[in-house]
């Protein structure tokens, strides 16, 4: 018996190693190098929204999604996932609130059509905003209800009125129009004439697929997003460029190097889907577009990785997870990685409210355990949006051990053996 025991655990030490030599050669600093060397160059141009260098960036990407052998997403012919951001300028606008007309700049619509003509008849809900409530939380609050509303906001408001103009921000879809009126008067009658002009911009997501073996149907996201800065005005040593080496280049990196992990694996039981999302650092428009296109009832967790090429405050061999009390990922996480020198921590910076600031925001609100990973420094991180955000300052070999840990610790989520308790919704 003691043979056996012994026989038993020189084998499942042979196994070990062997996992770990074979991992390895997979996820290791040279190929998070040679990824980030891409990604985060000067030739890349910071990877703007809106600018051909993310159309670089998108093919680089679906280049090795090609190479590990991912599948399309849905009913996509290629791995981009592409959508359309409406973006509306008021050219004019006029209008009565019973007999009185009107100044034109007490007017703003948050729409996306050309020609808004609405009145008394029209099917719009009229809502007051006065003194003693908060302008801008309380208009966002409408525009995000999808309802069309007629807006009375109070003349005590007259000095913040025009700051709603910076609420009419890009929408990937055709919403319902919300009209904002700076008056005091009680509307029996009213009626305006709203023209704008509206630019269509494309976008698009990078998804690769990997389908499960038992359990097709069960999802689980692996994300980062590729966009960042662009080009802005030089620094000190005249650099214009905002290359994003950190942000996010290196949580694109580890998708990508994740993908080819698990498709060499080939053992996931879940079906495992990798997303780049564009549009993040102008309000996450990419996640939230995909998230409109994926059943929140059959993503079993996702994977979000935000900024992980720097140490933590913990030093190497750590990440922090943000929302960590607000499901068991992190703790089935933590079980899986335990006789290893890596650990996973709470989110140190709550203030911050990291949980709801990056792309798996949107999936979290529908009760997916969707968390973000990282070691940024939230409290002090030199490079954070500067053009000094260079591969230079990253870790790559450290960078590398977090994105094996992240590969090892998901493995019964992957495999199905564990579930992820839900999140509480945000209705």
């Amino acid at each position: 018996m003691k043979k056996q025991v012994l026989t038993f655990f020189l084998l499942f030490g042979t196994y070990l190693f062997s996992f770990s030599q074979d991992i390895d050669k997979v996820i290791n600093a040279g190929e998070a190098e040679r990824i980030e060397n891409v990604l985060a160059s000067d030739s890349m141009q910071g990877r703007k929204t809106f600018t051909p260098s993310i159309d670089k960036a998108a093919d680089f990407i679906s280049a090795e999604f090609k190479k590990a052998g991912l599948q399309y997403f849905g009913d996509l012919q290629s791995y981009r996932q592409p959508f359309a951001m409406f973006q509306s300028e008021t050219i004019s606008a006029s209008g009565k609130v019973n007999e009185s007309n009107i100044d034109s700049n007490n007017i703003i619509a948050i729409t996306t059509e050309e020609d808004l003509n609405v009145d008394d008849k029209s099917g719009y809900t009229t809502v007051v905003i006065d003194s003693t409530t908060n302008l801008l939380r309380s208009a966002y609050k409408l525009i995000t209800d999808h309802k069309k509303y007629l807006v009375l906001v109070s003349t005590i408001n007259e000095k913040n009125f025009s700051r709603l103009k910076f609420l009419n921000r890009p929408s990937f879809d055709h919403q319902p129009s919300v009209v904002f009126i700076l008056t005091d008067e009680k509307p029996a009658t009213w009626h305006f004439e709203i023209k704008n002009k509206i630019t269509s911009s494309s976008l698009a997501n990078v998804v690769g697929v990997l389908p499960g073996k038992s359990r097709k149907n069960e999802y689980v996201i692996f994300s980062a997003h590729y966009d960042h800065l662009g080009i802005g005005k030089p620094d000190a040593n005249g650099d214009s460029i905002y290359n994003g080496a950190n942000d996010d280049a290196a949580g694109t990196t580890a998708v990508i190097i994740l993908a080819k992990y698990f498709s060499e694996l080939n053992n996931n039981e879940r079906t495992l889907i990798f997303v780049t999302f564009t549009a993040e650092e102008i309000g996450g428009f990419g996640s939230q577009y995909f998230s409109k296109q994926i059943d929140p009832e059959k993503t079993v967790a996702m994977f979000n990785i935000e900024m992980i090429g720097t140490e933590s405050k913990w030093g190497e061999n750590s990440a922090y997870i943000t929302g960590y009390e607000k499901s068991d990922f992190g703790k089935i996480l933590q079980r899986n990685l335990e006789g290893s020198s890596f650990h996973f921590e709470p989110d140190p910076y709550l203030k911050q409210n990291l949980f709801y600031r990056s792309d798996n925001a949107t999936l979290a609100a529908l009760g997916v355990p969707a968390h973000t990973i990282s070691t940024s420094k939230m409290d002090n991180e030199p490079n954070y949006h500067k053009q000094s955000d260079e591969i230079a300052t990253l870790d790559m070999k450290n960078m590398a051990q977090i994105i094996k840990s992240i590969a090892i610790s998901s493995k019964t989520i992957v495999d199905g053996t564990e579930t992820p308790s839900r999140v509480e919704r945000k209705d």
